[in-house]
């Protein structure tokens, strides 16, 4: 099987129920970016091995598949999805990083290591996410479970940089 199809060719994609819908789609603007954060997720975990990062990489491969279909099909392909159960354990994993970090004091530069500039990397591409979710969720509210999702992501993010600036004993920039 050739991995190129040409279907794309004049700008046009499928939907995951076969709908061509315009490359320039907002859709695409929001799956695409989120696709683009779970790769930065892998270059993450190259250099910090964590199974929490694996777990946040398939819940964003499913949510890529949510943005990816239309939501008068939502049920059909997305019925068994609890998207709520999984933003309560990042929320539970970012209370345990929280509870051994020193109290946040301001803006802190993303810098410190390379470990520490990638999850910052994934935090920023997230924030990104979340606004193409918000311009979807503007017009339907279906995508409220979706852009909370990637609003605790950021959060995850976010506080794993600062986590990892405790654990590699590197200073926050702070301004």
């Amino acid at each position: 099987m050739k991995i190129y199809t040409k279907t794309g060719d004049k700008g046009t994609t499928s939907l995951v129920d076969g709908t061509r819908v315009s490359k320039t789609n907002q859709l695409l603007n929001a799956y695409g970016t989120v696709d683009e954060l779970n790769s930065f997720i892998g270059s993450l975990i190259a250099v910090e091995p964590d199974e929490m990062l694996t777990e946040i990489q398939r819940q964003l491969f499913l949510l890529g598949g949510m943005l990816a279909t239309p939501t008068e099909k939502w049920e059909k392909y997305w019925k068994n999805s609890d998207i709520q159960a999984f933003i309560s354990k990042v929320e539970e994993k970012i209370d345990e990083m929280t509870a051994d970090l020193p109290p946040f004091r301001g803006f802190i530069l993303p810098q410190g290591n390379e470990t520490i500039a990638r999850a910052h990397l994934c935090r920023t591409i997230c924030r990104r996410a979340e606004r193409e979710v918000a311009a979807l969720y503007e017009e339907n509210n279906i995508y409220e479970m979706p852009m909370k999702l990637l609003n605790r992501l950021s959060d995850f993010f976010f506080t794993l940089a600062r986590f990892c600036h405790k654990k590699y004993n590197i200073d926050e920039t702070v301004l």
